[in-house]
């Protein structure tokens, strides 16, 4: 049944004239002006039976024709023909055509204008009920079962907004905003719905610790093992993450242990290429891996020992070989000093122990099996059937590496989705909160972001492929790699006041909508624009509060210090920052 059902009397106005995409509207009545709100909806008739035109509105004016006319006259002496004393003028951009029916299907939204609207045409509004239904079929969501609804519309409180659950994590989507706009909340919404689904499977990359309150048997926490947490045997079925050196790739290795402003960088790359090998094969051939053997590579997840590997470099650092009448150093001799230092610090130092100082149990080959179906299984494949969303707390690890500990889990993630036959394969979303941190638009000659970033643009371009969608959460869209924005088809952005920023979002909308951005800097809290392949249609949105909200609510300063006493910490915090550890 179709959705529009019209009265000639219901009319807003009629169309004066057209050009392209864009369509003027004339409205003499001021009531009805009223409700033609910029960003509303409205549609209008098309010159084909059983299609509508769909517009959104741009602009509002109202002018005063008669004053318009007597400066015109003085300034060329024209006789203009006689107007009414007001002009109320609607500009809207035509952003698609809904079909009554298209075959056996009723009710087709298509992002096309296969017509335009003919001169006199009528515009009607769309609001209340009509709206709720017209965007259910937007966003393509049926009447019955779970639907991911962000909240309610700005301009019609009637009229709840859905999302194409598919497309939304199919097609990548950045959630942006700046700092107290909403972000967390619209990301927690998000993300207490799709905890209720029976086999959601997503990983949260919580840099800052403020998805803590999030809570439910679809939610389970963890955390990168931090220094408190060495040596007291605790590992996955307590929440606490090891992530083991030889998890890195061979460019995670060169970028963590060689500097490569150092003369002897290329042959200490070369040298530690050679000798991973060595330890992961004298590992597999004590292990009795056979099969193993035969096909494994430098980036195989394979373990190796760290005291192996060094004992083999300061063999190689202070070699000496045989020379026509004397022993002569060997090609290496002195040329690895700084690595091994820098490998030897790296060791040590107890911010890095979830690293280089790893359970007994993540030394083994088969615990990289546990972790990834720790990591990698949806709600029902659990053991205890909870914990389908893994909320990961990074907030203990050291922000210089954090790009490449991040992107470890990312790369992770995408090999396992790579590797697994399609019948097998269940797919994943990765929730990157403060992406800017670790995949930033520019490297600027930091190794470990040019590992992050050339892994989540991998991820970006083909993870659609191998069932991995990309969530990108930041405050500053500027400072976030432009490739893999460019590849999130599916964007929610809150109130962002920085000009950088507003021009990044104008950059990923269509054309037809670019004075869609204009509200960007004045949107209320827990407002957005939603744009995208989820919900075809651009939408103002008010986001429902979720149950749970982030630790990341804006303090009131002037209250706080309004008041007469207070908890004060100050003991505690500097026993913790010398400990490194808040417990």
């Amino acid at each position: 049944m179709t959705i529009f059902k019209y009265k000639d009397e219901e009319a807003l106005g009629i169309v004066l004239s057209v050009d392209t995409a864009t369509v003027i509207i004339k409205v003499a009545d001021l009531d009805k002006l009223r409700r033609m709100q910029v960003n509303r909806l409205v549609v209008l008739q098309s010159s084909k039976p059983g299609q509508h035109l769909i517009g959104l509105v741009q602009k509002i004016t109202r002018s005063s024709v008669e004053q318009e006319q007597a400066g015109q006259k003085e300034a060329d002496e024209v006789e203009m023909p006689a107007l009414p004393p007001q002009l109320n003028i609607v500009r809207a951009s035509l952003i698609g055509t809904l079909i009554d029916r298209v075959g056996t299907k009723e009710n087709v939204f298509r992002r096309t204008i296969e017509t335009v609207p003919e001169i006199d045409a009528k515009c009607f509004a769309v609001e209340g009920d009509v709206l709720t239904s017209f965007m259910r079929v937007i966003a393509n969501v049926p009447g019955e079962g779970q639907k991911l609804s962000l909240g309610h519309y700005t301009l019609d409180e009637n009229a709840e907004a859905f999302l194409n659950g598919n497309k939304f994590f199919q097609r990548h989507a950045i959630i942006v905003g700046s700092t107290g706009s909403g972000k967390s909340w619209t990301t927690a919404r998000v993300l207490e719905q799709a905890a209720t689904l029976p086999s959601v499977n997503a990983l949260v990359f919580d840099i800052h610790g403020e998805y803590m309150p999030l809570t439910g048997d679809g939610i389970k926490h963890y955390r990168v093992a931090g220094t408190g947490d060495l040596g007291n045997k605790k590992g996955l079925a307590d929440g606490i993450l090891y992530l083991p050196y030889w998890l890195l790739d061979y460019e995670a290795l060169i970028s963590m242990f060689v500097d490569r402003s150092d003369q002897n960088a290329p042959n200490q790359a070369m040298i530690i290429a050679r000798t991973v090998v060595q330890m992961k094969r004298r590992f597999l051939e004590a292990d009795n891996q056979k099969e193993l053997l035969d096909n494994f590579t430098i980036d195989s997840p394979v373990p190796f020992s760290m005291d192996a590997l060094l004992e083999e470099l300061n063999r190689l650092n202070v070699e000496m070989v045989p020379g026509a009448r004397t022993e002569k150093q060997g090609d290496f001799h002195g040329k690895l000093s700084r690595m091994i230092a820098r490998l030897e610090n790296k060791r040590t130092d107890r911010r890095l122990g979830f690293l280089f100082q790893p359970s007994e149990e993540a030394s083994k080959l088969s615990w990289l099996s546990d972790l990834s179906r720790t990591l990698l299984v949806g709600t029902s494949q659990q053991s205890n059937k909870i914990g389908g969303i893994k909320i990961i707390d990074f907030s203990e690890v050291p922000s210089d590496i954090l790009p490449l500990i991040v992107s470890l889990i990312g790369r992770l993630v995408f090999s396992l989705q790579q590797w697994t036959i399609s019948e097998k394969r269940h797919p994943i979303a990765l929730f990157c909160d403060e992406a800017h941190l670790y995949v930033p638009e520019r490297a600027e000659g930091d190794a470990a972001n040019e590992v992050s970033i050339r892994i989540f643009e991998k991820i970006a371009k083909e993870g659609r492929k191998y069932g991995v969608g990309l969530v990108v959460i930041s405050q500053r869209p500027s400072e976030v790699n432009h490739t893999v924005l460019s590849q999130c088809n599916n964007l929610v952005t809150m109130r962002l006041t920085n000009a950088e920023d507003q021009s990044v979002i104008r950059r990923l909308l269509p054309d037809s909508l670019g004075g869609f951005s204009d509200v960007l800097p004045i949107l209320d809290t827990g407002e957005a624009l939603v744009v995208g392949d989820a919900s075809l249609l651009p939408s103002r949105v008010r986001i429902q509060e979720p149950k749970a909200k982030p630790n990341s609510g804006t303090v009131d300063f002037w209250d706080k210090w309004l008041e007469r006493e207070y908890k004060e910490g100050i003991n505690e915090a500097v026993t913790a920052w010398r400990k490194q550890n808040l417990k």
